[in-house]
């Protein structure tokens, strides 16, 4: 690994820990606000509920990628972009105020997606996200929908390959679904658009030196500059890799609901409610993040949540039993026994 690469994945792993302390500090605000979207946040059916969201907008995306309404997906993905983000200024300020940063965020990444403005949008939107659902999801329906995704993820990278084709659908859109993750400070996203599009031939095909065929990708990971998602590119011939935004959401609403929920005592934190088993449940998360990032920059795509939520969970059972919580009350069942 190289010098550009450790800047690489410090960059990815600071980003992670920004939505998921950010999840961490919006916890009270939004409980307080009242905005837990379910009346019995430990009901496992709520997962099952956003398991067949999550597929029924992945069905959506790729059926307008392949008619041609890819522009429709832009607008709505904006729209969701300062919808959350709404969320997250109204817990400092009041929410006709909060309106303002909003709509600045929806308006900067339809004038100006450079991958600055991508970042800082997703991480806004991924902090909102991981808490609103981790104040909406108690332990046991966070850990089911954790554990589906991860197998879901895997199914839709290694087997039917659906992920990948979504990924590549989601990379001229320049929207923030994913983080961009550069690797040199002169790096810059819409200049890399704009000569790809210097690239294309007078017939519309790609001119013979282009060397960028194809992109290869994960729900989780997408590695820029790959001609053949099958075979691995090296990182010296990329200036950026991308990571999806889920791959940061989702372990961090186990964190979240881990804080909000679980009955471990808390640790004395400024600024966050934080107790043993939502921190290492971070911890754990990151560990996965490490591993995923060593395989990403050997060029291949891989399946981010299997690694990220498997963290996760281990970590969180792991602080559980550390803060002397029965695994049967850590796992949400004491309810249901």
């Amino acid at each position: 690994m190289f010098p550009r690469e450790y800047r690489g994945v410090a960059f990815v792993v600071g980003l992670f820990l920004v939505v998921q302390l950010g999840a961490l500090a919006l916890v009270p605000e939004f409980a307080a606000s009242g905005y837990q979207a379910v009346e019995n946040p430990d009901n496992p059916t709520n997962s099952l509920v956003y398991i067949a969201a999550i597929v029924a907008m992945t069905g959506v995306m790729l059926a307008a990628f392949r008619y041609d309404l890819d522009q429709g997906i832009r607008l709505l993905i904006v729209g969701v972009s300062a919808w959350l983000s709404w969320y997250v200024f109204s817990a400092v300020i009041s929410p006709l105020a909060a309106a303002v940063p909003a709509v600045a965020v929806g308006v900067a990444l339809l004038a100006y997606p450079e991958w600055y403005v991508i970042d800082a949008a997703g991480v806004l939107m991924g902090a909102g996200a991981a808490g609103l659902f981790g104040i909406s999801f108690g332990l046991l329906p966070a850990l089911l929908l954790l554990a589906f995704l991860a197998i879901y993820d895997a199914i839709s990278v290694y087997g039917t390959e659906h992920m990948l084709s979504l990924a590549e659908g989601v990379m001229d859109l320049n929207i923030p679904v994913v983080l961009v993750i550069p690797l040199s400070l002169s790096y810059s996203l819409l200049g890399e658009a704009s000569e790809e599009s210097d690239d294309v031939g007078d017939d519309g095909g790609p001119t013979e030196d282009d060397g960028s065929a194809g992109e290869s990708a994960a729900d989780g990971t997408v590695d820029d500059g790959a001609a053949d998602v099958s075979e691995p590119t090296d990182i010296e011939d990329r200036d950026a890799f991308f990571i999806g935004l889920g791959d940061a959401v989702i372990p961090a609403v186990l964190v979240a609901s881990a804080a909000t929920f679980s009955p471990a005592a808390g640790l004395d934190v400024p600024l966050i409610g934080i107790n043993a088993p939502a921190l290492l449940a971070m911890v754990g998360s990151l560990a996965g993040l490490l591993v995923l990032m060593s395989w990403v920059i050997k060029g291949r795509p891989h399946a981010g949540l299997p690694l990220l939520n498997g963290g996760a969970i281990g970590g969180y059972l792991i602080g559980s039993v550390v803060a002397g919580v029965p695994l049967i009350e850590a796992v949400g069942l004491a309810g249901f026994l």
